[in-house]
């Protein structure tokens, strides 16, 4: 297998197991959310603000991998 096939490999990888984390964080978030919600109904819109803020956390981390990823397609640094 050649040099680009490897890095396209790796990039693939990278970019659906960082995508299927990032679903499944915020699905179990989510979900967590609405247990914690209808337990103490008092307590939703504290709840509300710290789930918003790591949805966006977890999809910065996704992203911060698929911004990689491209730089290791297109950029290709590790090509001699």
């Amino acid at each position: 297998m050649s040099d680009a096939g490897a890095i396209s490999i790796a990039c693939g990888l990278m970019i659906g197991l960082g995508a299927i984390g990032a679903c499944l964080g915020i699905g179990v978030m989510g979900g967590r959310f609405i247990e914690g919600s209808v337990r103490q109904p008092e307590l939703m819109e504290p709840l509300q603000v710290k789930m918003f803020l790591l949805a966006g956390l977890i999809d910065a981390n996704f992203l911060i991998g698929v911004g990689v990823a491209m730089m290791l397609l297109f950029g290709n640094p590790l090509a001699t």
